[in-house]
């Protein structure tokens, strides 16, 4: 080889020494400056990735170890501090939050011994030697033992042991009923009260220092605010939580027992999304403050996550009778009514398309002789538009506005009878047993 091609090799080799030197370059350039930098100083992290020793206390190949963690955000982060709200409430609300169990004497059942050729005459039975084979079958000898049927959930409304849940989680008066605590407590439970109209019970336990829920504003929820339901959900899962939002408001649905069938139609009740799973029935439905807005107490069958709840405002004066009288005293008007709608308002000739129309059907009269109806004067046909100022509309009926009052209150009802209008006084009655 001679010296001119030793030159031209050696400037060859020099080229591509060159390129690679500048592909190199190129290439740490580009990741610089295609990648978001977790450092402050984009240089100094330049640095730091062509020379890892160059950090400042990191060993080489620690990137992104504890010597950059105060520069890196967390994947969830509840800047909002709605996260955090939501564990607040649960914490909250959790102790005063308890699972009912309904125990009841069931049959028990044995095995008896059986001949199944004991109805057979003697002629017949000597074919097989006079032996009775050695058989039983199962059979009811009369005897009893106490065994769990059925629970629910409740939440407890002051320290020395007043619990509200739902109605039909108590409704057997002949069933024995227990109560555990968040802590781990078993207590008897005595049924207080049922509400004859309402699906609400409130039990008593033998306890002291006992905490307890908050109760919040019903009245004032809006549609799409935080739910947070709390409950023993399937009987099982004990404080069990669920979150959601208020789906619909002042809704009316009809419920039926999962254990007897019987049906009852609730009126005004909340809408969630929440999650609410048999056993959740009697708890607590909270608000982002941990305060309850309503009472756990039925779900749409065949449907994803439909769930209602009574508003707790509907409850306040169920506990406050029961905390001054010792029961349940449901305010009663004594009247039978039909709901006035637009379309009954035309099909009827009515003055006014919204409103309660008191008129009679076979269960009775449209006034009951001797209420506090019939006592103020109100009439058949009356159409009754007002409680107290309160307009009686498609989302606020005659009965759930009444509920709203006490026993012994006077309410001015506004009357429209033959298309005037009159204001009726009327003193509200406890209700009557049975009706």
């Amino acid at each position: 080889m001679d010296t001119q091609d030793m030159q031209q090799n050696k400037k060859n080799r020099t080229l591509i020494l060159t390129a690679g030197v500048m592909l190199i370059i190129g290439l740490l350039i580009g990741s610089f400056f295609g990648a978001p930098s977790a450092s402050a100083n984009g240089f100094t992290d330049f640095l730091g990735r062509l020379f890892p020793f160059m950090k400042s206390g990191a060993p080489a190949g620690t990137v992104g170890s504890a010597a950059n963690a105060t520069n890196t955000v967390p994947l969830y982060q509840p800047t909002n501090s709605y996260e955090q709200a939501v564990v607040d409430a649960v914490k909250a609300a959790s102790p005063a939050v308890v699972s009912i169990t309904v125990s009841e004497n069931v049959p028990v059942i044995e095995q008896c011994p059986y001949n199944p050729f004991g109805d057979l005459g003697p002629q017949f039975q000597q074919f097989f030697g006079g032996q009775v084979p050695n058989l039983t079958q199962p059979c009811n000898t009369g005897k009893t033992q106490l065994q769990a049927v059925g629970g629910g959930s409740g939440f407890i409304i002051s320290p020395d042991g007043l619990i509200l849940t739902n109605k039909h989680v108590v409704s057997n008066p002949n069933a024995s009923y227990s109560v555990l605590t968040n802590d781990g407590k078993t207590y008897v439970a005595k049924v207080l009260a049922r509400d004859p109209n309402q699906d609400l019970a409130v039990l008593k336990i033998n306890a002291t220092n006992l905490p307890t829920v908050k109760l919040g504003d019903s009245n004032s929820l809006e549609l799409g605010q935080t739910a947070i339901a709390i409950g023993n959900a399937l009987g099982q899962f004990s404080n069990t939580v669920s979150v959601g939002v208020v789906s619909g408001l002042s809704r009316t649905v009809t419920a039926a027992s999962p254990d007897t069938g019987a049906q009852e139609t609730i009126t005004g009740v909340i809408q969630t999304d929440a999650a609410i799973n048999p056993g959740n029935s009697g708890g607590p439905l909270l608000n982002l403050q941990g305060q309850v807005i309503g009472i756990d107490t039925a779900i749409a069958s065949g449907a994803q996550n439909i769930g209602f709840a009574i508003p707790i405002d509907d409850a306040k004066h169920d506990i406050s009778s029961v905390e001054t009288t010792g029961k349940i005293q449901s305010p009663y008007l004594g009247v039978r009514y039909l709901p006035v709608t637009p379309a009954l308002a035309t099909q009827q000739n009515l003055p006014v398309s919204a409103g309660a129309l008191v008129r009679g059907d076979s269960s009775g009269p449209a006034v009951i002789p001797g209420s506090p109806a019939a006592k103020a004067g109100i009439q058949a046909e009356d159409i009754i538009t007002q409680v107290n100022g309160q307009a009686i509309d498609a989302t606020h009926d005659l009965a759930s506005i009444i509920d709203q009052f006490g026993v012994g209150q006077t309410i001015t009802l506004t009357v429209n009878r033959g298309g005037k209008t009159i204001a009726l006084s009327v003193t509200l009655a406890a209700r009557p047993a049975g009706s």
